[in-house]
């Protein structure tokens, strides 16, 4: 959620409102960004309860071939038609409540792609083999759920599945938090998103600083792919996540600068052995799988201007030992990926709108806005060759121009057309992508 100099003026006379309150709504610069983990009981009057949400409505026309085979044989696919879809790409119910004392509850219920049940996909890394998603519980989750203990501004306590910060895109994955249709490719290719896991976490806000180390399971290197690297090792099919192993990340957001935010932060854990059943012997038990990720970001809000960016690294010992893991070989498992992974995995953007309405009283004074942005990226998976092998299609540079249009402050249309840039080998892959999307509280 995004809070202006003024917002604590309207929540600090509320009575009855939970002290957690206090922490998230005192911003520390003017239009800073707050953490989407905060978000969830930031309602509005003085009712205990705290209802809201967000959602997406897309459509996409993508103007490049959906063969399995486009990238080992594009030159057969060059003139493929184009294709479209519509799409829901997140609906989200936020429900909250202050038990007093300092003692809160929330939770993000999410539908993802307007359904729920189990969801089959074409395997690329398979050779095209229709595989059913590892989803707990198909295609609604609980992406936050939480009991919360505050002792004040600068020192709060939340226990069960919680948002994992570790990015911008994770940090701040609300639709009213970017420019693109889609959430930003890059950290949404090589990371899980949004990431969210069952663990505890320590977080507050002292000065012009706010901070947060979580305690977590660990990632499941059953799950890590060639191409989306560590996405899919916060997923469990089972109904519980495996914790053989733990996982511990950090974030530091810093907000001296008026309408900047500046945010470092990091993930560190072993993920092989952390599945289940956990082999005893062969390489599962001889190789740790050390996974650590580091993140910079920024948010820049004035003078009409939204400027974000953000930068990722990522390294994973013991890659070249996952192909041959217990539940990667075994065909009965809901993972035996055949691919080998990356080493190391990067991603980094920047993007930037101008509120063209800003030039006009009558449109300011209405609260609409026209953003005008450009966003470019790069990202890579596949990094590193693992034992020589190279998948040179994972290797993408991106950019989109479009449009954000605000009527109101919870509501934006969306609307852009983007181009990844492959290596020369492949053929490039233009889309025009529309959207409605909202984000709010009405409770």
């Amino acid at each position: 959620m995004n809070v202006n100099c003024n917002d604590h003026k309207v929540f600090g006379v509320v009575k009855g409102v939970l002290p957690f309150f206090f922490f998230t709504l005192l911003p520390l610069s003017a239009n800073a960004q707050t953490s989407a983990g905060d978000s969830v009981l930031n309602h509005k009057g003085d009712s205990r309860l705290s209802v809201g949400g967000y959602g997406e409505v897309t459509y996409s026309r993508n103007y490049f071939s959906d063969h399995v085979s486009r990238y080992s044989q594009p030159e057969e696919h060059k003139n493929d038609p184009s294709h479209g879809k519509f799409d829901l790409p997140h609906a989200v119910v936020y429900l909250g409540y202050d038990f007093g004392k300092g003692w809160t509850f929330g939770t993000e219920i999410e539908f993802e792609h307007g359904g729920n049940g189990l969801a089959y996909e074409k395997e690329d890394e398979e050779g095209g083999e229709w595989e059913q998603e590892v989803e707990k519980g198909g295609e609604v989750e609980l992406e936050q759920f939480w009991i919360q203990k505050s002792f004040g501004r600068t020192a709060n306590l939340r226990f069960g599945h919680i948002v994992v910060p570790v990015g911008l895109n994770n940090a701040y994955h609300e639709p009213t938090n970017f420019f693109t249709v889609y959430r930003p490719e890059g950290e949404n290719t090589i990371m899980p998103s949004t990431w969210h896991q069952t663990g505890a976490s320590f977080f507050g806000r002292y000065k012009d600083f706010r901070y947060e180390a979580q305690l977590l399971a660990g990632l499941n290197a059953d799950g890590f792919t060639n191409t989306n690297w560590i996405k899919n090792g916060a997923k469990s099919p089972l109904e519980y996540d495996v914790a053989n192993k733990y996982g511990v990340a950090l974030r530091l957001d810093n907000y001296t600068v008026r309408g900047l935010r500046i945010g470092v932060s990091g993930y560190y854990s072993q993920s092989i052995g952390n599945s289940y059943p956990r082999n005893a012997a062969g390489v599962d038990d001889t190789y740790k799988g050390t996974v650590a990720v580091g993140a910079v970001d920024f948010t820049y809000r004035g003078h009409n201007w939204i400027v974000r960016g953000q930068a990722d690294y990522g390294y994973l010992g013991d890659a070249e030992q996952l192909k041959y893991l217990y539940n990667r070989v075994n065909k009965k498992s809901p993972y035996h990926h055949s691919a080998y992974v990356s080493k190391n995995a990067y991603a980094w953007g920047i993007e930037a709108g101008y509120d063209v309405f800003a030039m006009s009283q009558k449109l300011k004074a209405n609260s609409q806005q026209l953003y005008v942005f450009g966003r470019y990226e790069q990202y890579d998976p596949y990094a590193s060759p693992t034992k020589g092998i190279s998948y040179n299609y994972t290797a993408v540079k991106r950019m989109a121009v479009g449009v954000n249009y605000y009527p109101l402050p919870e509501v934006v249309v969306k609307a852009e057309f983007s181009k990844r840039f492959l290596k020369s080998a492949y053929n490039d892959e233009p889309a025009v992508n529309i959207s409605v999307a909202y984000e709010g509280f009405f409770l």
